[in-house]
């Protein structure tokens, strides 16, 4: 038996995310809190996902900027 390797998109990860089959943080690794309007929180990294826009229009927010 050999091991198949699994790749998955962003967009089948902001899914998961959305749907609470993961718990991690895209960003950092670290557990992620659901919020009670349906949004994603990292309180590690600080970064979320606002489940009402939807995987679509999906953008994680980062409190800093690189640069």
């Amino acid at each position: 038996m050999s091991v198949e390797p699994l790749n998955r998109t962003l967009e089948q990860e902001l899914n998961a995310l959305l749907r609470g089959a993961s718990l991690e943080c895209l960003a950092c690794g670290e557990f992620v809190m659901h919020l009670p309007q349906g949004g994603i929180f990292c309180p590690e990294c600080g970064s979320g996902l606002d489940a009402a826009v939807g995987v679509q229009g999906a953008r994680l927010q980062f409190p800093v900027q690189a640069g």
